[in-house]
């Protein structure tokens, strides 16, 4: 009788080890590597199978767009680039109690209602749990076929009978199991084989099938990487849970771009889209509080206008704190070293705290000149001024360097009632098309920092007074 072979995987990141130990080399985790046994190999005296024979294309031909099926959610379709391919397999991953299950079973019920078959399959949740979250939701009455079901053979065969499903929902692939492979659900060997007959069926039927991944500490899918090349599409459900404010993000799309975002607002009926994320986004904002600074953005191709808070404390640590939610740490770092080097702002000495408002994460570099001017008027006490915007990526040299979309930017800032701007100096060209805004230009950061520092602070109280009034 063949003997099995033995590995040891880590369920972290999928590496494979000889020999238990209690650290991953690869992903630097602890106690994360489990023993997994692989199938037997074949016997000397078996013959292999015989290859099948399939048809060989030529490379030219008629290329035809792949045809969409829209999810009946706006934002939802922006991000996977105007909705469902045929045969793809989404991976749907986020932190527990984000909103997933709740997202997903909105698109099916909406797909249902308009006559495709859609199927929810949850490994977690009993059937009922499921129909009682379709009632708080007021979706009991769509067309949505339920099962709890864990056996990847069994829900495989359950589809090919019948209509072929337009939407597969899969929740979540870390509780699926194949008889294919002797391990835990949950386990690298699980998780890669499932996904593997789930993508063949979702390639052979025509199905669209999504993925719900777990994610770690750090926000990554849990389990094997490869997981992630295998599908077609990895969408980021972000969000904080203090916060009504939830971010569809793709990581990967095989069939559209991967720098959309959709924006929805979790409410008591459920998720619903967010039109126009910048007028939320602002709709708490604090007129003329010193360290905000508002910051024109660009999400794909949707401006977003964000609202970038600071505070510089003075420390008697010896190593003062550096805090960041919503912006990269290292970012942050850098226009420090900057204000320090070349503008003279001592920052040695105080804690500085960054936030994003809203739950949003940005990750372009045009938030730098938003970032900075929060710091310093965080550190003099210096209110920005209430209606102005602010964009453009700052060098190591502390020069200002330009953005792209300069025009996107200016006219959602014009839009929600902004009449100044404070942009790069080469920026101003591609800015002269925009009427209503008035343009201060900057070709370094101490530029930036002497207006700031230098200017009378009773005059911004004045200015945050009236606005005041305004808004009153």
């Amino acid at each position: 009788m063949a003997r099995r072979e033995t590995s040891f995987i880590c369920q972290n990141c999928g590496a494979a080890y000889s020999r238990w130990q209690g650290k991953c080399d690869a992903c630097g985790e602890w106690n994360t590597i489990t023993e997994e046994s692989s199938a037997p190999p074949q016997s000397p005296g078996r013959a292999p199978r015989k290859g099948r024979l399939f048809a060989l294309e030529p490379l030219a031909g008629a290329g035809h767009d792949a045809p969409r099926l829209a999810s009946g959610l706006a934002e939802f379709d922006r991000v996977t680039g105007g909705g469902f391919v045929r045969g793809t397999v989404l991976l749907l991953g986020g932190d527990p109690g984000i909103g997933k299950s709740t997202l997903l079973i909105q698109v099916a019920a909406v797909l249902a209602s308009r006559g495709h078959r859609a199927v929810y399959i949850s490994g977690e949740e009993a059937v009922a749990q499921v129909r009682l979250r379709a009632e708080r939701l007021g979706l009991s009455g769509a067309q949505v076929e339920l099962a709890a079901e864990t056996s990847v053979e069994d829900i495989v065969a359950t589809l090919d009978e019948g209509e072929t499903p337009r939407l597969v929902v899969i929740d979540s692939i870390q509780t699926m199991w194949t008889d294919l492979v002797e391990a835990a659900p949950g386990t690298v060997t699980q998780v890669r084989a499932s996904a593997q007959a789930l993508i063949r069926f979702a390639k052979r039927s025509g199905a669209a099938v999504i993925l719900v991944g777990h994610v770690t500490k750090d926000g990554q899918i849990a389990g094997p990487r490869v997981v992630e090349h295998m599908v077609d599409a990895v969408l980021s459900f972000e969000g904080e849970g203090s916060h009504q404010f939830r971010i569809l993000r793709a990581v990967k799309n095989r069939f559209g771009p991967t720098d959309e975002i959709g924006v929805f607002e979790m409410s008591g009926g459920g998720l619903r889209e967010v039109a126009n994320p910048s007028e939320l986004f602002l709709s708490e904002r604090h007129l003329g509080s010193s360290g905000t600074a508002v910051f024109a953005g660009i999400e794909g191709s949707r401006p977003v206008l964000v609202e970038i808070q600071a505070l510089v404390a003075a420390t008697s640590l010896g190593t003062p704190r550096r805090a960041v939610n919503g912006w990269d740490q290292n970012r942050l770092s850098m226009v420090l070293a900057v204000l320090e080097s070349h503008c003279g702002v001592r920052l040695s000495g105080h804690d500085v705290y960054l936030n994003v408002a809203g739950g949003l994460r940005i990750q372009e570099p045009a938030a730098d000149l938003a970032a900075a001017a929060a710091l310093v008027s965080s550190l003099v006490d210096a209110p920005l001024p209430p209606d102005a915007v602010y964009f453009g990526e700052i060098s190591l040299s502390g020069a200002v360097r330009p953005v792209v979309q300069t025009a996107a930017r200016l006219k959602e800032a014009q839009k929600l009632g902004f009449a100044r701007a404070i942009l790069p100096e080469t920026a101003r060209p591609e800015a002269t098309g925009e009427a209503g805004l008035s343009l201060k230009t900057v070709s370094s950061l101490a530029s930036l920092v002497a207006d700031i520092a230098g200017g009378p602070r009773d005059a911004g109280r004045r200015e945050r007074k009236r606005f005041r009034q305004q808004d009153g």
